[in-house]
């Protein structure tokens, strides 16, 4: 891959939507885990170009008092039958987890100038797409656990692998050690991600953690408690969740096309496309065949990029497939 050339607007797409420079951890952590994250830009654009699976690190919540951290903490241990591992490798059994949960409860109620519901612990879930190892992925968790919070924030985790999406439930106290407060920013997340993804590839697991622009993604994800309300109304067991309803009144009586940053994310659809495509035609009128396939894989990704599509968009194009299905089929009489 020497004749590689990172082509503009590539290098941008991959860039994270946020200044990781924004990030809460202390420099020291922050500059290790930067320099980890990144790989060789010929590697990382032929690994995007691949569709290498993305790591989700996501935080689903935070507990409120030592009685939820104790119901959580008996979640993600399912009640004792699973270990949960601590920094340095410990593992507790049931008798341990409710003695770990009073430790917190006791830490957070002795904390000075404690606001009156400041959260007990963060909950973070690590994850890969269904089909990777368990094991790899549970140790990978183990080493971005330990680098990302070391002996500055206690923690525990836990594997949960029901044979189908293995993920790692982990739970980080919000006080540290030292007294300082774990408050992550967006930035953070991004770091974690990228940490992730490094300690799954050092464990011969591909992984990526590129912003959604780069995989030609143009909605977010939808957040957990919304889907899983959607899926019980769909599945007839509830009513729709408020945000649903308000998306589909708000996409029934506005213009999508009105959207100011509608043309700005097919504007930049357009950069990346031409920069990718530019680059495909030179790799494949390269001499080396390695660079000949890359171009293939280039070709094959640019072929697979969704739609350009809002949220909104999405929302009216369903909205109007029962009117189409009401309509008469044109027979050609009528003209």
């Amino acid at each position: 891959m020497s004749d590689f050339r990172p082509p503009s607007g590539f290098e941008d797409v991959l860039r994270p939507p946020v200044d990781l420079r924004r990030a809460r951890l202390t420099p020291a952590v922050l500059g290790r885990m930067r320099g980890a994250g990144y790989g060789e830009a010929a590697v990382r654009f032929e690994r995007v170009a691949r569709r290498v699976p993305e790591v989700m690190v996501k935080i689903t919540g935070r507990t409120r008092d030592g009685a939820h951290l104790g119901a959580h903490l008996a979640y993600i241990s399912r009640n004792g039958a699973l270990a949960l591992e601590g920094p340095d490798g410990e593992r507790l059994d049931r008798a341990g987890v409710r003695n770990l949960a009073d430790d917190w409860a006791a830490e957070r109620a002795m904390e000075r100038g404690r606001r009156r519901d400041a959260p007990a612990s963060l909950s973070v879930v690590l994850s890969m797409p269904a089909g990777t190892d368990p094991g790899r992925l549970h140790d990978a968790a183990r080493a971005f656990a330990g680098e990302a919070f070391g002996d500055r924030f206690p923690y525990v985790f836990a594997l949960h692998d029901e044979g189908r999406h293995p993920h790692v439930h982990l739970t980080v106290r919000m006080l540290g050690r030292d007294g300082e407060r774990l408050n992550p920013r967006k930035a953070d997340l991004q770091l974690w991600r990228e940490r992730f993804a490094h300690a799954l590839r050092e464990r011969s697991v591909e992984a990526e953690a590129t912003p959604r622009r780069a995989r030609g993604v143009t909605r977010k994800a939808e957040r957990t408690p919304v889907r899983k309300l959607r899926e019980r109304f769909e599945a007839g067991r509830g009513a729709a969740p408020r945000v649903l309803q308000d998306a589909v009144r708000d996409a029934s009586e506005k213009d999508p096309s009105a959207a100011p940053w509608l043309a700005a994310l097919r504007a930049r659809r357009e950069r990346i496309v031409r920069a990718l495509s530019a680059e495909a035609v030179r790799l494949g009128l390269s001499a080396k065949s390695e660079d000949r396939r890359t171009a293939e894989k280039v070709v094959d990704f640019l072929k697979a990029l969704p739609p350009v599509e809002t949220r909104r968009e999405a929302i009216q194009r369903r909205l109007e497939i029962p009117e189409r299905k009401r309509r008469p089929p044109d027979d050609g009489r009528s003209r």
